[in-house]
Formats: C-alpha cells, sequence, structure tokens
C-alpha cells in the first residue's frame, strides 16, 4: 500500500520515530512548565525568578514542536514540517555544544551535566530524524 508514492510501512515507520523526539520534547515541556522548581537547580537558577525562567524555557519547548506535530500526522504530505524540525533540532545540538564550551566543568557541575544531558537528547531526536526523512525519500520506499 502506497500514500502519495510512499509505501504505508515507510510512512508509519517515520511517523514513529518523529513521535518518540514529540513526545520526548513535549513531556519535557510540561515538565518545565509545570514543575519548574524541580529542574531550576540543575541549571544553578534558584527562586521565583529562576523557576520562571524554567517555566518559560518550557513553553518554549511546547511552541518549538508545532512543526514536529505536523510531520507527525504525516510526514510525506507535511515532508516541509519534518525538514524544519530536523533543522530545529541541528540548530538545538549545535547551540548546546556551544553553550557547553563557556562552561568550567570543575566550577559548574551540575550545569554541565545538565547542558550534556540536552546535547545528548538533541543528537538522539535529530539520529530519528534524518531516519525518518529517510524513509521518506528512500527510493526503495517510493512505490513504482
Amino acid at each position: 500500500m502506497e500514500v502519495n508514492g510512499v509505501r504505508t510501512s515507510y510512512r508509519y515507520g517515520a511517523s514513529i520515530l518523529i513521535a518518540l523526539v514529540f513526545f520526548s520534547n513535549v513531556k519535557a515541556g510540561i515538565a518545565f512548565l509545570f514543575q519548574p522548581h524541580k529542574y531550576a537547580w540543575a541549571y544553578e537558577l534558584n527562586g521565583m525568578p529562576g523557576e520562571i525562567a524554567i517555566a518559560g524555557t518550557g513553553l518554549l519547548f511546547l511552541m518549538w514542536n508545532v512543526p514536529y506535530l505536523f510531520a507527525l500526522l504525516n510526514p510525506v504530505r507535511f515532508k516541509i514540517s519534518l525538514l524544519q524540525a530536523l533543522l530545529m533540532q541541528l540548530i538545538g545540538l549545535v547551540g548546546e555544544t556551544l553553550l557547553l564550551t563557556q562552561i568550567r566543568v570543575d566550577a559548574h557541575t551540575v550545569l554541565h551535566n545538565s547542558i550534556m544531558r540536552f546535547i545528548v537528547f538533541d543528537a538522539a531526536g535529530l539520529l530519528c530524524l534524518l531516519a525518518a526523512l529517510f524513509l521518506v525519500s528512500s527510493p526503495s520506499g517510493k512505490v513504482k
């Protein structure tokens, strides 16, 4: 079976990979937004300003996931959304890596480790999105 010239199994495989990233991002966004006190310490933030900064980051996580949702719903029809999500993921990974280079691990171990978790998280997400793009673009996934 096929949809827009792409095998259904490839489309669903891509959607599953995108869903892994989408739901992980949304889960983190909701946690940061509604329980910022649990995460502020990991970024060396405290008090109300720290909690608001973390909650704001959670809100941004949710906003940034709009293209992921469209890509998840139909990665063939909304391939541009998949490309946008992939670029957003790449920008996050590169940006976090650059931020990490500015943190002295001996002076800010907790912050360093927190940024490292984001790097690993975003690298895994990037790999999933690349695999999803491959599935919907692969010649072997195309129906002839």
